[in-house]
């Protein structure tokens, strides 16, 4: 953990989808106080037609992107917003995501669900400040 998640409509090349990959992790490492090596990057290539919204009550469903963030409790809506619109702007600048159709959701575990066999088990918990 953290364990970040984009579910996309199409098809992306390998080198723009690796290169996302490090963004999101190189900024969600720096923001919120996280050791790289704990993040995994998720990129779910649904196919056309594949994930929906509906923009307007009444309106006709449009293709969108949704990306789901599992993260460690605790932390500030003020910095998950922040970290939201960072890693949104990186969707936007290598893939070409309109801001429009893309949204985040978080979901939040405490260290003892999160283990890392190589890192030494559970995840420390992330104390207030720490950012």
């Amino acid at each position: 953990m953290p364990y970040l998640q984009l579910d996309l409509n199409g098809r992306y090349s390998l080198e723009n989808k690796q290169k996302l990959a490090a963004a999101m992790s190189n900024t969600y490492s720096e923001m919120m106080s996280v050791d790289i090596r704990r993040i995994s990057v998720a990129i779910r290539e649904c196919g056309d037609g594949s994930v929906w919204r509906i923009p307007e009550a009444g309106g006709e469903p449009v293709p969108v992107s949704v990306m789901m963030l599992d993260i460690r409790r605790g932390r500030p809506p003020e910095l998950r917003m922040e970290v939201a619109k960072a890693l949104c702007a990186h969707c936007i600048e290598i893939l070409g995501l309109r801001e429009d159709r893309l949204n985040v959701e978080f979901t939040q575990h405490s260290g003892d669900e999160m283990y890392h066999p190589t890192l030494g088990g559970f995840s420390p918990e992330w104390e207030p400040g720490e950012h």
